[in-house]
């Protein structure tokens, strides 16, 4: 078993990160992946399910590192949004008409 640091769910806050995976009490279920931000559905978690502590064999990530914001948007294609634009420009001929 890996030497494991006991983690107070107190610290537990929006956007903490560990330099390895968290996980539940028993040191098998991974609650937070190696790097990535806690959210608020963590936090929510970790208080309606009432638990006490974590484990991790890793440390605090402390900075400002906005590399891993948790949300990735896909681009529009160009055709998408001049599609929008004549949808807009239908309904405006169709007020006048």
């Amino acid at each position: 078993m890996k030497n494991f640091n006991k983690i107070s769910c107190d610290e537990i806050k929006v956007g903490v990160k560990f330099s390895a995976p968290v996980f539940f009490d028993d040191g098998e279920n991974m609650f937070l992946a190696e790097e990535k931000s806690a959210k608020q559905y963590h936090v929510a978690a970790l208080a309606r399910w009432n638990i006490p502590y974590l484990l991790s064999y890793g440390h605090v990530i402390t900075g400002n590192d906005e590399s891993d914001s948790g949300e990735l948007y896909e681009l529009e294609s160009l055709d998408e949004i001049e599609e929008l634009s004549d949808v807009d420009e239908i309904e405006a001929l169709e007020e006048i008409a």
